[in-house]
């Protein structure tokens, strides 16, 4: 799955998501390091803000831009600073004095640093930045955990749908007309909701959401439709999702979830991996471990009670992954202890399949 994936040049991004926990980021960056090391110039970009990426890479930390690792060629890193993003899309697409008056207003830094969504969104705006500079061979991805699956589809039309919506339109209406003056220019009824809104919001907020809006309106324009445009070429030959789950009950429902999502929007799914299974055990049945237990140590005895019972969470876990609809599995072996460097990274079997 993943070998094919590499060996075909078309490919130019792989998608790593999943739920929490299950090794994704250390996936996406094993996929990354094996990618550079068959010498195609990779970036790893990671939207998880726990910085694993830069452990499992053996960097102290990982900056905006792309960073190359020490001592592997072709290969680079790079976490998502969403505010920092947001930043240069009003410098690049603003004049310097629009632009001014975006990045200082109020709602803008609210907005660019914790608005619900903006994560997602800038995520997909880094990615189509990438992909648009045509510096790179491959983009690994490693999404950031959701229980609401592949958020950054989604924020692009969210965050679109707010700055859109009826109640921005409204509150941006007294600035085009002229300032705050409600009561000349609204009916009794609209200055009803106006005076509510503003206790609860305040008037210096609503002031602010009105000029951050009409200030914004020439850059706004094209953040829907950049969207768009990397959502399509994310469905397009050349993408991959790879699904990343563990042989645990949660995980595995997580990942049919993805799954299910991935393929109601046409998404190319290029398989799931399984990352953290109980390595392969001799069979030992119960009558066998009775018959070589009789008047055995207390050690043997403790010995083959461990092995039966890592036998039975071995079936478990087979029982829970063959119960994933996908079209190639693969499982990679628990490593015994957390990898935090190169030598970890490729010790990681990305080879080969397993249905």
């Amino acid at each position: 799955m993943i070998s094919e994936l590499l060996n075909d040049p078309e490919t130019r991004v792989i998608l790593c998501c999943g739920s929490g926990g299950v090794g994704k980021t250390t996936t996406a960056a094993a996929i990354a390091l094996k990618a550079a090391e068959q010498g195609r110039k990779t970036v790893v970009l990671t939207i998880d803000p726990a910085r694993r990426l830069a452990q499992a890479l053996g960097l102290n930390e990982l900056s905006f831009e792309p960073r190359a690792v020490k001592d592997v060629s072709n290969l680079y890193a790079m976490q998502l600073d969403m505010k920092r993003t947001f930043d240069e899309i009003v410098l690049t697409h603003a004049d310097a004095k629009r632009a001014r008056t975006i990045l200082e207003n109020p709602f803008y830094i609210s907005l660019s640093s914790s608005f619900a969504g903006t994560q997602e969104y800038m995520a997909m705006e880094k990615l189509g930045q990438l992909l648009a500079s045509k510096e790179w061979d491959l983009i690994v991805v490693d999404t950031p955990p959701s229980r609401s699956a592949l958020d950054f589809l989604d924020a692009p039309a969210r965050l679109g749908s707010f700055l859109d919506g009826r109640l921005i339109k409204f509150l941006t209406t007294p600035a085009k007309a002229g300032g705050w003056a409600l009561t000349r220019i609204l009916n009794a009824g609209i200055q009803l909701f106006a005076s509510t809104v503003s206790k609860i919001l305040g008037g210096e907020f609503l002031a602010d959401i009105s000029a951050f809006v009409a200030a914004l309106d020439s850059v706004f324009g094209g953040f829907r439709k950049r969207a768009d445009e990397t959502y399509k070429l994310l469905k397009a030959p050349g993408s991959a999702f790879i699904v990343v789950a563990i042989p645990e009950r949660d995980p595995i429902r997580e990942a049919d979830f993805f799954i299910e999502r991935l393929l109601s929007e046409g998404m190319p799914l290029a398989g799931v991996i399984v990352n953290r299974v109980s390595p392969t055990l001799a069979p030992l049945t119960i009558a066998a471990s009775k018959e070589l237990s009789k008047g055995a140590s207390p050690e043997l005895v403790a010995a083959l009670e461990l092995h039966m019972e890592n036998l039975r969470v071995k079936s478990n876990e087979d029982r829970l992954i063959k119960t994933i609809k996908s079209p190639a599995l693969l499982r990679i072996e628990d490593a015994g202890a957390d990898i935090s460097d190169l030598a970890g990274l490729r010790s990681i079997n990305l080879s080969g399949n397993s249905l």
